[in-house]
Order: structure tokens, then sequence, then C-alpha cells
């Protein structure tokens, strides 16, 4: 029948041009237009269907409409977020942001050392991101690394991301002596070769390190969790941005310029040796006012604490001191508790045991930046955009 229509059509039309004086190419237009009608779907109507679920509003071919796919989409379920022992907690909190469950691995040493990792729920055609600090002890934690990201690979994950809060061996960026190794490179070497598609790392001592790694790097920065902290302290007095040495100037820079545009001053020191270091002078005006100490990291603290006996000097009234991974090295516990330190600003990076911890030490969590940044790649979604 429909086979006779199609074969009737054109007489049809010829002969409905004839009795209502109607041209056969409009005819023509206007079956056109009945022929291939018009959708209009609203915003939610679209969010709907992408989700395969029924349309609503009355359609009657709502109900006899059914999904093709899956009623939910697949992408969000391959998402699985494994923590290695470095710092769990901090693993945790990022999914709980994230509403996953942290992933089901074994990891357990045996007799004589060697790390032994199982994962023991499936991770095939998923996207795994595993959070590991390379802190101390770091090549327990570094070895410990490559063996779940060959785990991994070996269980057919569609890609692998190594989330790193703090990246151990980052100092040894460059060789400012004869015969020296440049280790951060080795270690970059190493986790493209044991399978990482990419990494996540957070605060690297160097920029320039990023560019000793062969797959993409997505660098993040802890300062927006620390500035947060300080503008709920509502500081009254003159604020005043110091970088520790001549090297962190540029992040001491960029974290005045986001606290008001504060006025920035620089500690000039002299290195003696590995963790010594001996003060000079200051560059800039600290009298009367309160200063910021900004770096990356504390480790024996002995560059922090000397700069802030000069701010004191120099007639600071108070010194607090921020930085995103505290390493915490002996003797920087005696030195930053000492009460030359109005607060010691750290993030949770590494994971801090009770022997490390001090009246003075204020611990923030970075794990909804970290997780922020995850979904953000998870989704192909822009990282840039979180810090703007």
């Amino acid at each position: 029948m429909a086979a006779a229509t199609a074969a009737a059509s054109p007489s049809s039309s010829l002969l409905l041009s004839r009795r209502h004086g109607v041209s056969p190419s409009a005819l023509r237009a206007g079956a056109s237009r009945l022929r291939a009608p018009r959708c209009v779907l609203g915003a939610e109507q679209l969010r709907v269907v992408e989700e395969g679920k029924r349309m609503g509003g009355g359609d009657p071919w709502a109900a006899a409409w059914t999904p093709k796919a899956p009623a939910q989409e697949t992408r969000d379920s391959r998402l699985r977020i494994f923590s290695g022992t470095a710092n769990r907690p901090l693993a945790q909190e990022i999914a709980s942001y994230l509403g996953v469950d942290l992933g089901k691995i074994l990891i357990k040493r045996f007799a004589d050392g060697e790390i032994y990792v199982q994962l023991q729920e499936s991770v095939r055609g998923c996207d795994v991101f595993l959070v590991q600090p390379t802190c101390s002890p770091v090549n327990e934690n570094l070895m410990e690394l490559f063996i779940m990201i060959d785990a991994c690979r070996r269980a057919s994950a569609r890609s692998i991301t190594v989330v790193i809060p703090y990246f151990g061996y980052a100092r040894a960026d460059r060789k400012a002596q004869g015969r020296e190794a440049i280790t951060a490179k080795l270690a970059a070497n190493l986790l493209t070769e044991a399978g990482s598609d990419r990494v996540i790392v957070c605060d690297m001592h160097s920029a320039q390190a990023l560019g000793y790694f062969d797959i993409p790097v997505d660098h993040i920065y802890g300062q927006p969790v620390i500035l947060d902290y300080l503008a709920s302290k509502t500081i009254s007095k003159d604020l005043v941005v110091v970088s520790p040495d001549v090297g962190g100037v540029v992040r001491a820079r960029a974290f005045a310029k986001k606290l008001s545009d504060a006025p920035l001053a620089i500690v000039d020191k002299r290195r003696q040796g590995h963790n010594l270091s001996e003060v000079m002078h200051l560059i800039g005006d600290v009298k009367g006012k309160v200063a910021i100490m900004v770096d990356d990291m504390i480790d024996t603290a002995g560059t922090i604490t000397s700069g802030a006996a000069l701010l004191k000097q120099e007639g600071a009234e108070a010194v607090y001191a921020c930085c995103t991974h505290a390493v915490l090295s002996p003797p920087a516990i005696e030195r930053l508790s000492g009460g030359i330190f109005e607060e010691v600003i750290v993030t949770n990076s590494i994971l801090l045991p009770e022997d490390k911890c001090f009246p003075q030490l204020t611990v923030l969590s970075m794990a909804n930046l970290v997780a922020e940044t995850i979904w953000h790649v998870h989704r192909d979604g822009s990282v840039s955009s979180i810090f703007q």
C-alpha cells in the first residue's frame, strides 16, 4: 500500500495543484516539512535522554521508547581510586569527596622486605588513579608505587594516573657539581616505564622538573587551601609575604598577589651544604607588619627558622610559616616549636605521625583540591580552570 501511495503521489499532487491553485513546488515543500518534523527538546529533556531514561511530557511515543544503552552512563562507573600505604587517610578523603569507595587492594611485605601488591577488584577498562606520596621512607613508597602501577597495567586498566601529593627526589633536579645524578629525571623515567599514563603532582620543588616526564603532567598548587585559611583568620595588621630564599620569589609573588596584592620581601641566604643554610640579609620592609613566610616544603626547618629570626630582628610583629609539604626531618620539630612562629600552616600531602605534631602546627586538608583535579582529568576537563 505504501508503494501504491508513493506511485500515486505525482498524479495526486498535480490534481490538487489544479483544483486549488497550489503550485507543485509549494506542495512538495509542504510535504517535505510534514515528512521531516522538527523535534525541539528542552535542557531537562535532553538530560533525561542522555541519562537513558524515559521522556516525559505526554509524548505518545515516550511510553514505547526504550534505551538501547544502559540506563546509567558507564563512564563514571569506570573511576577507580586506590591508595598505597603512605597516606591512606588522604586517599579516603578524596574518595569520599568524589562519592566513590576506595578501591580494595592488598599490600604486604614479605619477611625479607619485598613488597607484594594484589588488586582485589576488577579494573578492566577503568580509569585508575593511584594516590601515593613518595615521602619518608622514600624508596619504600616509590617502589610500592611502581608495583601498584604494574599490577594495574597487567589487570588491563584503561588508563593509569599516579597522584603524587608530594614528589620525593624533586630537589635533585640539576647537576650542581660534577658527577652528580639527576634523580628527579630518573624517578620520572621509572614512573613512565612502569606503565603510568599520566601524573598529577602538587607543588613540585622546581617547575622545570615537569619537563622530565615524557607523559602528561598536571601540576596543581596547595596555595588555595592555605589562602582560604588565612582569609578566615581576618588578620587586621599589615601583611607582608616573605620568600625564605631567592629561588622561591616566583612562588611568593604569586601568593602575595592573591593575598590582596600584599608587599613582598626576600631573605637572602647562602647555603653551606646539604640541609645547612646561613641567612645574610633581608630585602624589603617588615617593620610593624605580620610576616607570612611561604615555601613549598619544610624539611629540617633551618632555612625558615633562620629567616624568621631575621624578620623578628627587623621588627616584624608576628611570623607565620606556610608550606604545602611538611617533611619535618629532625631537628625540625624543635626549631618550629621554639616559639618564634605564631603558627605553622601545612597541608596533609604528607601524613604526619603524632610525634611530629606540636601546638603551633595547623594541618589543612587538600583532599577537595586533589579530588576536583581527579574529576576534571577523568571527565577530560580543564585542570587550570580550578585555579582561576
